[in-house]
Formats: structure tokens, C-alpha cells, sequence
């Protein structure tokens, strides 16, 4: 969760679904992810009644502030689970793995930010941005499976590429995307800066989380050690891609690149279009809802400029050795893109979904 400002978006006026409001938990509350969904939840004001803070490691008993009430981060229990009609899993994957189940037996609807559920039978990989751009419709559920947010690389890339069709066929699309520390949760975070200060230092590197330098480095593989794989990453980006964007949209070659920065992507785009496409007329056909265009210094897209930000920043230039070339140079806050997915996705359930535990 970025500390820079963020824009204050505009309130619900509508009364909040007839007095329905919904009791939430957040496993994982401590998290990176879990913070910003609990964020998020407060921003667009979600008709909450009430949200639990739930956790497993350290920072159990830790104050946060829910709808400007402070409350602390409790152990994940069975019974915390009683009541509750959405639980988002902002935890590890094992923690995910040890209790949705339990959460769903209670009567939750599941959200899935670890991405511990992908490759369960009844979970839909799921971005409502993308979801609207297509013009698709979730059909209404009483008892959905999981839903597991899409991952924030694959949700960016994918709606760029939607709204880069309309401005004309793209033949080729090549993508590196620039991976920050932030992915890897706060370790990841606490790392970097750890082999910041200790290789100006003249100390010896901690690689607990990655098993390789990346402080003043960029790479395209950690050490053998670090969990999960770049390359694993990489193929989770592309799965979750073709699983929101279709089969209809070109598939990306892809590649993932870990730069030494804390917090937000980055992405080179290179698109090949099959006929020659004006800079503005590119730019206009990706503007809109998520997407803003840069067009001044101040502005370039960059991940200080992205961070907090609910939008992906953009600028467009011409390949000036192929007439049908477009560059895409794009960032985007991570953790507020995941965010808001895990809270669109409850949003959209809960205007079917009565309170409490269906029988």
C-alpha cells in the first residue's frame, strides 16, 4: 500500500441495496494485499457491517483502522468463520489452502487473492474490468464457486490489448513486463531494502526470499532456493490472460523481469499492427475507464507516478524502423489493481446474494 496520496473517489449516492449489508473477513489482514483490500472496501464504500481481521503470524494483535473504527487482527479460527457472507484471502498460499473450505462451509462466499485456488474445479479466474469491456455478464449464483482474482499483469495487459483492437488488427504483441519486490509480500519488500543498505555497507546480502541479488540488479531467475519460480510467474500471467481475455485475443510473448524497484509494474509493449496506426488514434482508441494517457514529462508512466493510483498510466510512441510498430510504455499499482479486483468481484455477488448462510 503506497504511502504517496490518493485520489478520493466518488461515494455511492444509491441507499445501500435496501439496508443489505454483509459481514466480511479478511484472512491475511497484515498483508500487503490485505491492507489495500481493506482500503479499497472503505473507498467504495461496500455495504459492510461489519469486518474481520483475521491472521496467523506476526502480526496478530496489530491495530487497523476499518471505517475509521480501530480494531486488531485476530487468529484464524473455524469459528471466526460463523456469519460471514465474504471471505477475501490476502494470506499465504497454505494459509488459503487450510481454511477456504472451512469459510465456504460456513456459508462464504470465497475471493481469492493468493491464487492458492486457480486450479480448483469450481473457481473462476476472474477480472470485472475485463468482464465489462467484453460485455459479459457474471450469471447469478447463490452458493459460487471461489473466485479468484485475476493477477494484476495478466488484468493490464489484457485490457490493453482489447482496446488496442479497436484501433486497428494487431498482428504481434511482445511484452516485458518489469516485476516489483512487492509481489513477493512484505519479505519481498524488506529484502531489497536490506541488500540496498548492506551492499552500500560492504555487508553480506540477505536472500532469504530470493535467493539472488536484486538490489542494483535485474533478473530473469532467482536462485533455486526462492519460491515460486520467475518462469512460474510468467505462466501464471499468461494463463490468467487467456482465461479473462479469451481465445480471440493475440497471445503474448512474454517476458518477466524482476527490477530492483519496491512497488508497481512496469511494462514494455511492442505492438505490431497489420497496417500503419497514428500515435493519436491509438492513444484515443485506449483511453477510457482504468486507462490514462500521458502525455506530458511530469506525467510519464512510472511506478512513483502509479503508485496508489486505480488507473493504468500509458504513453504511445511510433518504432521508428517499422511503419506498423507501436511502443506502449505502462504502469500500474499492483496491489491497488488486485484490490480492486477482489472487491469488484464480491461486489457483483453480493447483488444476487441474500445475508448470512445459505442452506
Amino acid at each position: 500500500m503506497s504511502s504517496h496520496s490518493k485520489p478520493v473517489p466518488a461515494s455511492h449516492a444509491e441507499p445501500l441495496r435496501g439496508g443489505n449489508l454483509y459481514r466480511l473477513a479478511i484472512v491475511g489482514a497484515g498483508t500487503l494485499k490485505g491492507k489495500e483490500v481493506a482500503e479499497v472496501l472503505e473507498d467504495r464504500n461496500f455495504p459492510s457491517l461489519d469486518v474481520k481481521l483475521l491472521d496467523d503470524d506476526e502480526s496478530l494483535g496489530q491495530l487497523e483502522a476499518v471505517k475509521d473504527e480501530i480494531t486488531f487482527i485476530q487468529n484464524v479460527r473455524s469459528e471466526q468463520f460463523e456469519h460471514i457472507d465474504f471471505t477475501f484471502f490476502a494470506s499465504d498460499q497454505e494459509c488459503t489452502r487450510r481454511n477456504w473450505k472451512v469459510a465456504r462451509t460456513a456459508g462464504s462466499a470465497i475471493i481469492d487473492l493468493s491464487f492458492a485456488l486457480e486450479d480448483e474445479p469450481e473457481s473462476v479466474v476472474r477480472s470485472p474490468w475485463i468482464e465489462r469491456q467484453l460485455g459479459q455478464m457474471q450469471p447469478p449464483e447463490l452458493q459460487p464457486g471461489p473466485s479468484v482474482g485475476a493477477h494484476p499483469a495478466a488484468v493490464v495487459l489484457a485490457l490493453l490489448l482489447l482496446r488496442a483492437q479497436k484501433a486497428g488488427n494487431v498482428r504481434r504483441i511482445v511484452v516485458t513486463c518489469f516485476e516489483p519486490a512487492s509481489e513477493h509480500g512484505q519479505k519481498g519488500m524488506d529484502e531489497l531494502h536490506e541488500q540496498t543498505v548492506n551492499l552500500l555497507s560492504f555487508q553480506q546480502l540477505p536472500k532469504n526470499v530470493f535467493d539472488t541479488q536484486i538490489a542494483f540488479n535485474m533478473v530473469t531467475r532467482y536462485g533455486e532456493r526462492s519460491a515460486p519460480p520467475l518462469d512460474y510467474v510468467e505462466q501464471r500471467i499468461l494463463k490468467h490472460y487467456r482465461k479473462i481475455a479469451g481465445g480471440d485475443l493475440p497471445q503474448p510473448s512474454l517476458l518477466l523481469v524482476q527490477a530492483p524497484i519496491f512497488h508497481g509494474h512496469a511494462f514494455s509493449v511492442y505492438l505490431e499492427m497489420d497496417q500503419p496506426v497514428a500515435i493519436g488514434d491509438m492513444a484515443q482508441a485506449l483511453a477510457g475507464d482504468h486507462v490514462t494517457i500521458t502525455r506530458l514529462a511530469e506525467d510519464a508512466p512510472s511506478n512513483v507516478n502509479a503508485a496508489g493510483q486505480g488507473d493504468i498510466l500509458v504513453s504511445v510512441g511510433r518504432d521508428a524502423n517499422h511503419e506498423n510498430g507501436l511502443w506502449l510504455w505502462a504502469a500500474s499499482d499492483n496491489l491497488r489493481i488486485a484490490a480492486i479486483t477482489a472487491v469488484e468481484c464480491a461486489e457483483s455477488m453480493a447483488a444476487s446474494r441474500p445475508r448470512g448462510k445459505i442452506q
